[in-house]
């Protein structure tokens, strides 16, 4: 809900050094044919009822836990893009849409009172001791809102500390019980990690936004894979792609429209592809990402060859049709890694500046 500078110990130009291509894509793109194969009914989306509704919280408590990670520990690589956030997200039944009110109450329990529904690991909430399922009672001893505004007031309540940089005085309920908690505030790398109600397999950027789609949330099982997805999303937007290939406007009206349930419409073929360059240098950028984030970058090139051979450019509605060059990426990625880990092994040498 309520999502600034370290020198960079490497900066980009360094990172984005060309490297030569080693192995042909056509050797690692024909190496598919011995994976799994995808089909579209795999994406097994609810659609309707309780098994929807947590779905979609279960999706949502995902991309946030997962883009937590490197949206926190990416900060020297997002100096353009800083925030201060809570780390934890709050809502009641009627942060639902109005039809979905009282589902929300008998299927996830909630009710007038906002209700914590994630704390985002590595965060100030999660230090300060913030749990799932606390109801909020006060904020800086102000009575939490309650109802059906309750959660856009509660943004307004918190946007004066937020913006000044200050620790917040919450205080929960917790098994019939008050406590009262500091929850300082987290640096993050800027950008809304949106959930996209679409089953096309999908990602991309609006400069400031970035949608995963429900889909691709299926096709990535495990969450290094996901994280593969949003440190590339992540990339681009550091680099400022979506502006140089004219896609912002186009993306923000899909984010806009994908971001409700049900969403008007799930087409995503109007935005422009990534160039080869611009795909290429997104992928080194995306490996330091995810080195200073944690997470094993040594399975990137598998997943990449394999999501381009389960969704060739050809497939509109996936995401080789947004970034089509892919045996040119999948090609260099190997170097790039190598390059990549003995970087992050040098930047870890260092003397910490914390």
């Amino acid at each position: 809900m309520l999502n600034r500078l370290k020198n960079l110990t490497e900066n980009l130009r360094t990172i984005l050094r060309p490297v030569i291509a080693g192995a042909a894509a056509a050797v690692l793109l024909s190496s598919c044919a011995t994976e799994s194969a995808w089909n579209d009914s795999d994406i097994a989306l609810e659609t309707s009822g309780p098994a929807k509704l947590k779905q979609l919280v279960e999706m949502q408590d995902r991309l946030e836990d997962v883009s937590g990670r490197l949206l926190i520990r990416n900060t020297d690589l997002c100096q353009r893009h800083l925030r201060n956030i809570l780390g934890f997200s709050v809502a009641n039944k009627y942060s639902f849409s109005a039809a979905n009110a009282d589902l929300a109450e008998s299927a996830l329990g909630l009710g007038n009172r906002l209700q914590v529904m994630n704390v985002i690991p590595g965060t100030g909430a999660e230090r300060a001791g913030l749990k799932r399922g606390d109801i909020l009672v006060s904020i800086d001893g102000r009575t939490a809102p309650q109802g059906s505004n309750a959660e856009h007031a509660a943004v307004q309540l918190l946007s004066p500390a937020v913006a000044e940089g200050r620790n917040i005085k919450v205080t929960v309920s917790r098994n019939g019980a008050n406590r009262t908690l500091t929850v300082p505030l987290t640096l993050s790398c800027g950008f809304h990690v949106e959930l996209g109600q679409s089953p096309s397999v999908t990602a991309f950027s609006d400069g400031n936004r970035i949608m995963v789609t429900q889909g691709m949330m299926f096709y990535a099982k495990t969450d290094e894979s996901l994280a593969y997805v949003i440190a590339k999303e992540m990339a681009h937007t550091v680099l400022n792609h979506p502006r140089l290939v004219n896609n912002t406007s186009r993306a923000k009206l899909l984010i806009d429209n994908l971001i409700q349930t049900p969403p008007k419409s799930t087409d995503t073929t109007g935005l422009k592809p990534m160039s080869k360059r611009f795909d290429i240098d997104a992928d080194s950028v995306s490996l330091a990402m995810l080195a200073r984030g944690g997470y094993n970058i040594d399975g990137t090139t598998r997943f990449w060859r394999n999501m381009a051979y389960h969704f060739p450019a050809s497939r509109k509605k996936h995401y080789t049709s947004l970034h089509p060059e892919a045996s040119a990426r999948v090609s260099v990625m190997p170097q790039s890694i190598s390059r990549i880990k003995a970087i992050e092994k040098r930047r870890k040498a260092l003397p910490s500046t914390r």
